[in-house]
């Protein structure tokens, strides 16, 4: 098959949706298909155009068998609900006669990827003008989670005219997928269930990410001694997260001298988050960069907890992958999100799989967070077995990816599958 992958992020982005899609067109490519991207350059979670990249200019190059052209992209350094969308807008718009321009490859399957919404019509002028079947790939609902989090402010009727638009455009496709049974269903609210639903979570290599890694060379790294607790937080520093919650947690742990909280990553926050934990006076918090992939297992395995912070409103919207990571490396993982969401229906269907509390609780949030690094000290288990099974029998890349495959193969064909149960089932 030829396939176009369409999307504001692809590798070499080590995280987020850019890590993800940058895979599948690996995996798509070693299968046989030829895969072409349009993309930007890499910024993610920086926010900084990546080293060697520009974002003035277009840009052709070879990874991994896969050709990728990269547009023009404006990278807000301190991202607001404004400039995000003229970032979103900017990519949009340079990318439309590089999409367009493959009208004379005539791709047998346009997959778009959201974010961004704003890439959907070029996605499906070019299905139509080529005769391509069209896949919208849901990694967030970003107007949803705009709104969920109160970034947009502009009133009920705007909101109401964004959704009928969006609603629009995804009737349109020939296929939605998503990587949550819940966001499969709001996206069969949003067409009516005349769209077929596929589901198509995220994955995790099984194989690479493991327990029973050797963390010491962390340690030593980071000058950490060989009985600090450590509490991780690893990705994104957004407002989505709403990680005001750890600062909050390691200032009322202050006096725990053998806890520390270690935030790596990148992002719109970040900056602000040191700025706070300085006026907080924070002694027990460490932010550093986010590592190299291949040091992951070990970056896993030195956590006692690890975290997944998420504010109220977002957890449905969008879903942490950095939690595919956590369950196979076997990590102990305390999650904030709501019982009726994707994540609040997981730890109650597999118990122990995480602890849950409640967005924006201190009070619980500090309970769990004392009660879990109690039981590390008293000797539970090193690897959260529980996690690690679900991870080998839902979250395998390779079982996932075949699935998506024969989806795919069978959209090229014209045999387009019926639409999905979008009822959670685990």
């Amino acid at each position: 098959m030829k396939i176009l992958l369409y999307g504001i992020n692809y590798a070499p982005e080590l995280t987020g949706i850019g890590k993800y899609s940058g895979e599948m067109g690996d995996w798509l490519a070693a299968r046989g298909h030829e895969v072409r991207v349009i993309s930007a350059p890499p910024y993610y979670p920086e926010w900084r155009v990546g080293s060697g990249y520009s974002g003035w200019s277009y840009r052709r190059e070879t990874l991994n068998n896969v050709g990728v052209l990269r547009c023009p992209l404006f990278v807000p350094q301190r991202p607001t609900t404004l400039t995000r969308l003229l970032h979103l807008a900017s990519f949009a718009l340079t990318s439309l006669p590089a999409v367009l321009s493959q009208w004379r490859w005539k791709p047998d399957l346009i997959i778009t990827i959201e974010p961004t919404f704003f890439c959907v019509p070029a996605g499906l002028l070019l299905s139509r003008l080529t005769g391509a079947k069209s896949i919208l790939h849901i990694q967030d609902f970003e107007l949803d989670a705009m709104l969920g989090l109160g970034m947009a402010k502009n009133g009920r009727l705007k909101a109401k005219i964004f959704q009928a638009v969006e609603n629009f455009f995804m009737r349109r496709f020939s296929a939605i997928s998503s990587i949550s049974h819940s966001m499969l269903a709001r996206a069969g609210n949003k067409t009516r269930q005349l769209v077929p639903l596929h589901f198509f979570p995220n994955w995790v290599d099984t194989d690479f990410i493991k327990p029973g890694v050797d963390a010491s060379d962390f340690r030593r790294r980071w000058a950490l001694s060989d009985t600090s607790q450590i509490v991780l937080y690893s990705g994104n520093l957004g407002k989505k997260q709403g990680l005001d919650l750890l600062l909050q947690a390691a200032k009322h742990l202050s006096s725990e001298s053998d806890v520390v909280f270690l935030v790596l990553g990148e992002g719109a926050e970040k900056q602000n988050l040191i700025e706070q934990a300085k006026r907080l006076e924070l002694h027990n918090i460490r932010f550093e960069p986010l590592q190299p992939y291949e040091d992951l297992p070990a970056l896993m395995a030195l956590a006692d907890v690890h975290l997944v912070i998420q504010r109220k409103g977002a957890a449905d919207a969008v879903l942490p992958s950095k939690l595919t990571t956590i369950l196979a490396a076997g990590g102990y993982a305390l999650i904030t999100a709501e019982a009726e969401t994707e994540l609040g229906i997981l730890c109650e269907r597999y118990p122990g799989i995480a602890e849950r509390v409640e967005p924006e609780n201190l009070e619980q949030f500090l309970g769990s967070l004392k009660s879990m690094l109690h039981a590390a000290k008293a000797g539970r288990p090193h690897v959260n077995m529980k996690a690690r099974q679900y991870a080998l029998e839902k979250l395998g890349k390779e079982a996932i990816l075949q699935n998506f495959e024969e989806i795919l193969l069978g959209l090229a064909s014209k045999n387009a599958l019926q639409p999905a149960n979008t009822k959670a089932v685990y």
